[in-house]
């Protein structure tokens, strides 16, 4: 036994660290199908699926649902077209303070949320901003420009500029060279990018805190509801959106494979 632990000690520990990411998910899944005695939903009481059946019983929780994903909608929409020219900005180009660019582009990453959501604020306030729907989304595109940056200039560093070349010597023009070369090559790092900056914009509860005024996104629902008492639906919101990401990553997995598999046969 000792042996056999010895040989397969990478993967034991690599389902041991799969098995400690996902026991909260599990968790907030069993939950998401008890029915509390009193407001706290901490200890399992019985089964049920009411909350399931009505999961917009609580009064607004489908409505800072809402606003979190258009919020994190439009924050990804605007990181992702910003990142990815600036990241073609510092590779494909040699310019004044280049180097200062790509440095100052980790510093969201590196700074801790509440500095830079002082930082905002004070910001904000001393522009006469209203604080709300528009501040969050500019924030949530601030912190989250450096990752859409981070991921696309990786992809965009590794492109064979030969591709390109073929392309032009085949008497194709600019717009058509980035169309179907460029952007097709980059489109992994873009798409990574606006991944990474959905889930930070909708899981985002400092920076929002701190610049959204009246505006209470779902992070901001549920550490409120928190003081109170947890609704069970937060569960069953919390156990759907992790359900989506799971087929998401699947879906993706498996059209890789198949196109793989079409290529090989070709």
């Amino acid at each position: 036994m000792p042996g056999w632990i010895r040989r397969h000690l990478v993967v034991l520990a690599g389902l041991c660290t799969l098995a400690y990411l996902v026991l909260p998910n599990v968790v907030v899944l069993v939950f998401s199908f008890n029915r509390p005695n009193g407001r706290f939903n901490y200890t399992w009481q019985r089964f049920s699926l009411d909350a399931w059946k009505d999961p917009c019983g609580v009064p607004d929780l489908c409505g800072a649902l809402g606003l979190s994903l258009r919020l994190a909608a439009w924050a990804t929409l605007g990181a992702t077209v910003l990142g990815t020219l600036i990241a073609f900005a510092l590779v494909r180009y040699r310019f004044r303070a280049r180097g200062a660019v790509n440095a100052l582009i980790f510093l969201p990453m590196s700074m801790p949320e509440v500095v830079m959501a002082a930082s905002l604020l004070t910001l904000f306030l001393n522009m006469g901003a209203e604080l709300g729907f528009r501040t969050v989304l500019v924030a949530h595109v601030m912190f989250c420009l450096s990752f859409v940056v981070v991921a696309v200039k990786a992809r965009v560093m590794s492109m064979d500029p030969r591709l390109e070349e073929a392309a032009r010597d085949l008497y194709a023009g600019p717009v058509q060279t980035f169309l179907r070369v460029t952007l097709p090559i980059a489109a992994p790092g873009i798409a990574a990018g606006a991944l990474l900056a959905f889930a930070l914009s909708f899981d985002d509860f400092v920076i929002t805190n701190f610049n959204a005024g009246s505006t209470v996104t779902f992070p901001m629902f549920v550490w409120g509801s928190a003081q109170r008492g947890t609704p069970v639906q937060i569960n069953v919101v919390g156990t759907a959106m992790f359900a989506v990401a799971v087929l998401a990553v699947v879906a993706a997995q498996f059209l890789t494979a198949r196109r793989k598999r079409t290529r090989s046969r070709r």
